[in-house]
């Protein structure tokens, strides 16, 4: 079903919205990878009461995703059917220190804007944001974590919208916190959070985030298409070492490669596609599990359908 077909089939149920869509978007040029197939229906609401009224009108049966920033994202080149949903900056992407120590923030802020919003305000704990390249919903979906922290230390609540379009306020606890991880129901498409830090010297905060764009200038391959930290780290190791004895460094598959600088981040070196994305990946978890027995697991979120004929079977990294 393409996006005319879509919203046809809805008729006047999306009357009087005021967020925008977008029919067969480009999801390349949301994604970070910059690859990937269209999305039927892009839609940007424009506040969370225009994204309750949307969920409401949506039968159950169309499909509904969610998308962020895009940087830890890699879409199949068949696209995504159905909906796709992306929260609009002005919408959801602001942020203010509503006490001394606690910032009420959108969840579509990107997290280095909100490391800057607490360094204004005087607030510690939030240094870490400023390495993270992605936005607030999906810090608060998966942990998101740096330098010795984790969202789910920040977190004091987040507000939600179910598929029905019904407003949650979930606790730390209720978020159900793990390594890059959280138990929060899927459907849940996060609004804006909570969050807690503690009174810190501005001076102390600079420093703790210059620190934190020195490491990641050194160390990743930040001007690169990338999507970031491509596996999770398994217990007791880290992802890049078990990438690296398995011979995976600078690893390519048509324009897809593992980063020579940090083998744990997957590149597009230009012409990749999102099936080249993937097959790299699976490959170099292949090659892991046969040198050392271990199952790296994906940290990349990885959504839509394969085009026919460009399959990929998990682990073996091969064509079906």
């Amino acid at each position: 079903m393409n996006g005319a077909i879509l919203l046809e089939r809805l008729g006047d149920r999306l009357a009087g919205l005021r967020g925008r869509m977008t029919l067969d978007a480009g999801m390349d040029k949301v994604t970070w990878f910059r690859a990937g197939g269209p999305a039927d229906v892009l839609f940007q609401p424009a506040d969370e009461e225009d994204l309750a009224a949307f969920l409401r009108a949506v039968p159950e049966d169309i499909p509904v995703s969610m998308v962020g920033i895009g940087s830890n994202l890699l879409v199949r080149d068949g696209g995504i059917r159905g909906f796709v949903v992306r929260l609009s900056a002005k919408g959801f992407g602001q942020a203010e220190a509503v006490s001394p120590t606690q910032i009420r923030a959108g969840a579509s802020i990107p997290d280095k804007r909100l490391a800057a919003v607490a360094l204004e305000a005087g607030i510690g704990g939030f240094h870490f944001y400023h390495g993270i390249p992605g936005g607030l919903g999906g810090a608060l979906r998966m942990n998101a974590g740096a330098n010795g922290v984790e969202t789910r230390e920040r977190v004091v609540e987040v507000r939600a919208l179910d598929r029905r379009g019904e407003l949650h306020v979930l606790s730390n606890a209720e978020m159900g916190y793990a390594y890059r991880h959280s138990d929060a129901p899927k459907d849940l498409i996060f609004t804006s959070a909570l969050m807690q830090g503690y009174a810190e010297d501005r001076t102390t905060i600079q420093a703790d985030m210059d620190a934190v764009q020195h490491h990641r200038e050194t160390v990743q391959p930040i001007r690169e298409k990338t999507g970031g930290s491509t596996f999770k780290n398994p217990p007791g190791t880290s992802a890049w070492k078990e990438v690296d004895k398995a011979g995976c460094r600078g690893l390519m598959i048509g324009g897809a490669q593992m980063s020579p600088m940090h083998c744990n981040f997957m590149i597009n070196t230009g012409t990749a596609t999102g099936y080249d994305l993937e097959f790299l990946g699976e490959t170099v978890r292949a090659r892991v599990l046969e040198h050392s027995g271990i199952r790296l697991d994906w940290e990349i979120k990885r959504v839509g359908t394969f085009r026919a004929g460009h399959e990929i079977d998990p682990f073996l990294g091969q064509m079906l």
